[in-house]
This record gives structure tokens, sequence and C-alpha cells, in this order.
């Protein structure tokens, strides 16, 4: 009603002008009965009124449109009224709308071959650098040692790729059952042991009274841990000190927590650590960070619901936990 009446603002002022430069007119002319006068004002304004309410009637619903957005796009092309304004109006949010779907259907389509590309670039690129690795686990020789490590960083680089590629299909990739938190801890230390001797960090793990089991996706949550571990490597690194690895319950929920006590992060960045490519300050000192670890595991979780909680202080060593809703605790 409002913009009917805003729109309509100027016609109103410039009929009631009319009006009375009319009456002005025969006034100086010397017609001086105020009461015709008056009775042809009125008329004026009542035939006014009626074609106002009679167009607002018959276009209630093309200025309801425009007065409030519309909550979806189904509801932005409704039928309007049958007046050629709002026909022309319908015509044009529909072509917009199909123009829309056009333009989508064709960046779903290049996103969907982008990220099959991705995988299939990643998995092409496992088959050789796993040769490599084989030929180099088979020679003793000290020299070799520093192409073990690299090898180790592609990997590393190459699976990074390949989890940011499958979280933009989460939903297709997402296998929830029970898992046993000192099953997964034990094969991530397992598989990042040489990296723990490399950098002369060691981990130490502590469980709960009881097999603590969770609800979550195996391959995610192995990813998530090896990234909290492997950060906590990498800030500790050649310090010979520990990272502890520690599950519990508190307040009815189940608690997996990796602490270190490495370079710890400024609390100027801790706002920004899950935010992607963000490597802060402690990036400029450590230039294998690429900022997407964090994101990675933060964008996880949330699909996953569980609940990433990060504590840090400079210089004392980073606390980062998640935190389950749904487990169980097995004797």
């Amino acid at each position: 009603m409002k913009l009917f009446v805003r729109e309509h603002a100027l016609l109103i002022v410039l009929h009631v002008v009319q009006l009375f430069v009319v009456l002005g007119i025969y006034w100086l002319d010397g017609y001086h009965h105020l009461a015709p006068a008056l009775y042809s004002v009125f008329l004026g304004l009542f035939l006014l009124g009626c074609y106002l309410t009679y167009h607002y009637l018959t276009r209630r619903r093309y200025f309801g449109i425009l007065s409030r957005p519309p909550a979806n796009m189904e509801e932005a092309i409704q039928r309007l009224d049958q007046t050629p304004v709002s026909e022309a109006l319908e015509e044009l949010l529909r072509q917009q709308y199909q123009l829309y779907q056009e333009q989508l259907a064709a960046t779903q389509r290049e996103q969907k071959q982008h990220l099959t590309f991705m995988d299939q670039w990643v998995h092409q690129m496992k088959t050789p650098l796993s040769v490599i690795e084989l030929t180099v686990q088979q020679v003793d020789e000290p020299e070799y040692a520093s192409i073990r490590e690299e090898t180790e960083r592609m990997r590393s680089g190459l699976n990074t790729i390949l989890y940011m590629a499958r979280l933009r299909t989460f939903q297709q990739d997402f296998h929830p059952r029970s898992i046993s938190l000192a099953k997964i801890v034990h094969e991530v230390i397992h598989e990042h042991k040489r990296s723990f001797i490399r950098n002369n960090v060691y981990p130490e793990v502590q469980e709960c009274d009881g097999a603590l089991v969770v609800e979550s996706d195996e391959k995610w949550l192995f990813f998530m841990l090896s990234q909290l571990v492997m950060n906590s490597v990498k800030y500790s690194s050649g310090n010979g000190q520990k990272i502890h690895i520690h599950s519990f319950i508190r307040d009815q929920q189940a608690i997996l927590e990796v602490r270190d006590h490495g370079v710890g992060i400024p609390a100027a960045d801790l706002k920004r650590v899950f935010d992607p490519f963000f490597t802060g300050e402690n990036g400029r000192h450590f230039r294998e960070s690429t900022g997407m670890g964090l994101y990675l595991t933060k964008e996880a979780a949330d699909h996953l619901g569980h609940v990433l909680e990060l504590k840090s202080s400079p210089g004392q060593g980073t606390t980062i936990r998640i935190i389950f809703q749904s487990w169980q605790q097995k004797d």
C-alpha cells in the first residue's frame, strides 16, 4: 500500500492543484458561488478516489511483489494480476529466472568436470609417487632420507587436494558408522610415525577408562585427526617434546584432544585460523604452511556434526579438541 501511494503521490497532488486552478479561474471571472464550487471539488476527488481504488485492487499482487522481497525463486515468478504492466513484469521475471537456471546449470557442469579432473589427477599422481616410495624404501643410504621426506610431503599435499575436492560433494562421500577412538588414534600415529621420528617429536596417548565409540565417518575422522596431529608435529619440530593425544568424557560429551607444547598461535590470529589459506604469523616462519589444514578440518567437522574447540598461547603450545555429540562407552 505504501509503495502504491508513493507511486501515485504526484498524480494526486497534480489533480488537486488542477481542481483549485480551475476554481481560481472561475473565481477571477466573477463566479462567486461557493457551494457548487465545493461540490465540483468533491466530485473530482471522488472520481480520483474511485480510479485509485480500482487501480490498486487490480494491481495489488503486482505492488505486493515489489514491496517485499520474495522468499524463494518460485514465489518471485508467481502469477501476477492480469494487467499489461503486471504481465510484462511477470514475463521479465520468468525470463530472468530461466537465464539464471541456465547459468547455474552451466556452472555446475564446469564444477563437476573440474572435480572429476582433480580426482583423476590426484589418483594418477599417487601411482608414480608410490613407486618412488617403494624404490627409496629399499635403499638405506642417508642421502635417500630427504627423498622419502619429500615424497611424504607430496602425498600429504595430494591427499589435501583430494579431500578438498570431496568436501564439495560431502553427502555422496559420507558413510557414518561406530568408530573406536583408540583404534583411529593408533592408525594415525602409525601412518605418521616417520614424521614423529624425523621431527624429534613423540606421541603420548592417554585413553579414557573404557573404550569410547563415536558416530562419525572413519575416512573423514582419520583425515581430521591426521591434520591436527601433523600440525602439532610441525609446530613442535626439533624440541624433543611430546604430543599428548587424550580421549575423555566431559559434560556428557566424548572429546578427543590433541595438545602440544610448540610455538602456539598469536592471539591476533586465533579468530582466523579456520579461514581458508590463512597462515598467520607462524606461516612466515614455517614455509610448509598452506592454511588449508584447519579449514578443511573445520568444514568436515561441521558436516559431521562435530565441534572444534581450540585454545593456544604463544610459546606455550596449542590444544585443539574434537567434540562428539553421539557416543557410547564400552567396558
